[in-house]
């Protein structure tokens, strides 16, 4: 629930509850929505991504999905890579353009950024998931997402498992070291091989 409304007669019977209320009560979940090779990567050498499925219903399903999140985090990479299919520096990404941006970065900077454009660093993830009012939607990369998974900020992981071994490139999550147990909360099977798997993270 984003916002709580509370009703006291006066802030001294307010604020002792307040002051045992845990942060997380009040923060919208950061959900990883990616697509993924069955070896676990999320793009190929050279962040080659051309082998996974464009067309089909778990496609259409996922676009209809986007649309539901008014917030978007990224790492540097990420958002430079739409470079590539038109995306402009300081601007939204034209694959989400309705959605306010976070970009993770210690040096990116722009001269006159949108508004919807913020640069932040992991630590501020926190407070945006914070000050969100719906789900947040985090389309990677796999550096940011295991940056994010160590402060243990990632809520639910949803895959678009795709039919391709890759071999090589940038893993789901990387830069991790331990075991994150999760909990199977959903799956959807399409004709074309493509499953979407939804898992909430237990911390």
């Amino acid at each position: 629930m984003p916002f709580l409304a509370y009703y006291a007669i006066s802030s001294h019977l307010l604020s002792p509850f307040i002051f045992h209320l845990n942060y997380p009560f009040f923060m919208q979940k950061l959900v990883y929505y990616v697509a993924m090779s069955l070896d676990g990567y999320i793009a190929g050498d050279n962040d080659d991504v051309s082998g996974f499925l464009y067309s089909g219903k778990a496609v259409e399903k996922y676009l209809e999905d986007l649309k539901s999140f008014e917030t978007v985090i990224m790492g540097k990479s990420t958002y430079e890579f739409g470079y590539k299919f038109g995306a402009t520096p300081g601007e939204p990404s034209p694959a989400y353009p309705h959605m306010k941006h976070y970009i993770v970065s210690e040096n990116l900077a722009f001269d006159n950024p949108s508004p919807l454009v913020n640069v932040v660093q992991a630590s501020d993830v926190l407070k945006v998931k914070q000050d969100a009012t719906s789900p947040i939607y985090l389309c990677g990369g796999g550096k940011l997402a295991g940056g994010l998974l160590k402060l243990k900020l990632i809520d639910e992981v949803k895959v678009k498992l795709n039919p391709v071994i890759f071999g090589s490139g940038v893993k789901l999550f990387e830069g991790i070291s331990t075991y994150y147990h999760l909990s199977l909360i959903d799956s959807i099977s399409y004709e074309d091989g493509m499953v979407v798997l939804t898992y909430q993270v237990n911390y």
